[in-house]
C-alpha cells in the first residue's frame, strides 16, 4: 500500500514538472491526426536487426550450413563455418551479405538468406510507453503504427491517469534534437476523439503521469 501511495505521487510530481517543463520551453507542440484505419499501407523503414532476435539463416543447396539460431545478448550469432558474427544494428541483408563473404572461404558463389522470425528490434525501433498505464512496455514498431495501436498494446491508462497530460517524446533525425509534443489520451480512449490520435514513429517514448487527486 506504501509503495503504491508512493509512486502515486512520484508520478504526479512526474506530471507537474512536464507542464512546468512544457511552460518555461514554450512546448506545446501538437502532431497532426492520424486515421483509425490508413487510406493505404505502406511499408515501414527497413527492420534493423536487435538482441534477442530469432532468425533463420538459409544457405542454397547448403542446408547444412544454414541454422535457426536468436541473436545474443552482446548481438552476435554463431552459424555453422561462421563464429561471432555482429547481427546487431544491421538489416536482414546486409547480415545476409555478411555470412555470405565469410562462407564464401568455404564454398563457391554462396546464396545466403536471413528470415527474422521472432523480433524485438533495436532500441531505436522500439515504442516505450511508461508511467500511469496497465502494462508500462517497450513494443516493437510496427509499419503505420498509431497512438491507439500502442495503447490497446498496454491495456489502456490506469485509473489515476492524467491521460490529457501526456507527452511523447520524438528525436528528430533531421535537426538532431529531442522534441517534446502534447497528446490526449483522455479524449482518444475515453471520449472517442479521433483527433486525438496519432502516428507513431520508431524510437517514440510516452510519458503518461498520474492526476494528484
Amino acid at each position: 500500500m506504501r509503495n503504491n501511495i508512493v509512486t502515486r505521487l512520484f508520478l504526479a510530481l512526474a506530471g507537474m514538472t512536464l507542464a512546468l517543463t512544457g511552460c518555461a520551453s514554450g512546448s506545446g507542440n501538437e502532431l497532426e491526426p492520424a486515421r483509425f484505419v490508413a487510406m493505404q499501407e505502406g511499408p515501414g523503414e527497413e527492420y534493423v536487426i536487435g538482441p534477442l532476435d530469432s532468425l533463420t539463416i538459409h544457405v542454397w543447396r547448403n542446408d547444412e550450413l544454414g541454422a535457426s539460431v536468436q541473436v545474443r545478448p552482446d548481438g552476435r550469432i554463431t552459424t555453422p563455418l561462421v563464429s561471432d558474427m555482429p547481427a546487431v544494428g544491421k538489416t536482414p541483408t546486409m547480415l545476409a551479405e555478411d555470412i555470405r563473404l565469410q562462407l564464401s572461404q568455404y564454398i563457391s558463389e554462396p546464396l545466403v538468406t536471413v528470415i527474422v522470425n521472432e523480433f524485438a528490434g533495436t532500441f531505436s525501433q522500439q515504442v516505450r510507453i511508461v508511467g500511469a498505464t496497465e502494462a508500462p512496455a517497450s513494443l516493437p514498431y510496427r509499419a503505420n503504427m498509431t497512438l491507439l495501436d500502442a495503447m490497446i498494446s498496454v491495456g489502456g491508462l490506469s485509473e489515476f491517469a492524467a491521460g490529457n497530460r501526456a507527452k511523447l517524446i520524438r528525436f528528430d533525425r533531421e535537426s538532431g534534437e529531442q522534441k517534446e509534443y502534447n497528446i490526449r489520451l483522455n479524449d482518444l480512449l475515453r471520449k472517442g476523439d479521433s483527433d486525438a490520435n496519432v502516428l507513431l514513429m520508431p524510437g517514440d517514448v510516452i510519458i503518461i503521469p498520474e492526476s494528484m487527486f
